[in-house]
């Protein structure tokens, strides 16, 4: 039975508002891959609700990056709850609160957020991946592809579609910080490196692109390996 590792970025959960929509689809896709005999490890990100904490809490207070990382942490679990929630039954009860701890995996579907200070839900997917062996990770965001430089900043930067880890790594930052936006973390991206894994970056939206890449077919992305 294939297991496979979503990193489902806080950015599709909550945009602005909870994205109703996207999860709806999201959900039918992921039922639709479970009943042919697919299981589903998914770590969510924190989205807004997180920014939106640390923001807030940083015009409020000095507060440390180590406190700023368990703010976000607490976020991506609040959000891990929310989502298997709307898997029901198929969901295992538990959501996973470290990625080194052996995991109940009895039902085809396990939640997860944040572990600990120092690192992105990136690094939790990696962990998991390496510890269920599970060798390729999809990484959902609300970015198409990886780019060579800032596509928010450069009109013209290029997208690319596929990558080997050395490269990719020379074009995002060498540490991690909370609220790095990095298309796959530094921290999470050595380790992927070093395993020999395979990502998937990919936009969560249409949900189509998603279900071709399940499925075996072309889909719009960039594979880093």
């Amino acid at each position: 039975m294939e297991t496979i590792i979503i990193s489902l970025g806080g950015s599709l959960i909550i945009p602005d508002e909870i994205d109703i929509s996207f999860l709806k689809e999201f959900k039918q896709l992921i039922l639709t891959q479970t009943e042919k005999g697919k299981k589903f490890v998914i770590i969510t990100g924190g989205g807004k609700i997180c920014r939106n904490y640390n923001n807030a809490g940083k015009e409020i207070s000095e507060i440390s990056n180590e406190n700023l990382d368990w703010l976000g942490i607490s976020s991506t679990r609040f959000n891990a709850e929310f989502i298997k929630t709307l898997f029901e039954d198929l969901a295992e009860e538990q959501i996973i609160l470290d990625p080194t701890l052996p995991i109940k995996f009895d039902k085809p579907i396990v939640l997860g957020g944040g572990w600990k200070p120092g690192n992105s839900t990136d690094y939790v997917a990696v962990v998991l991946g390496k510890n269920l062996g599970a060798r390729k990770i999809i990484n959902l965001s609300n970015t198409d592809y990886v780019y060579d430089s800032d596509p928010k900043i450069n009109k013209e930067a290029k997208k690319i579609e596929k990558i080997f880890w050395a490269e990719y790594r020379k074009l995002i930052p060498k540490e991690w910080n909370p609220g790095l936006n990095s298309p796959f973390d530094p921290i999470a991206s050595e380790m992927a490196e070093k395993e020999g894994m395979e990502v998937v970056i990919m936009n969560g939206k249409p949900i189509d692109n998603l279900a071709k890449y399940l499925n075996g077919e072309e889909f719009l992305g960039t594979v880093i390996k």
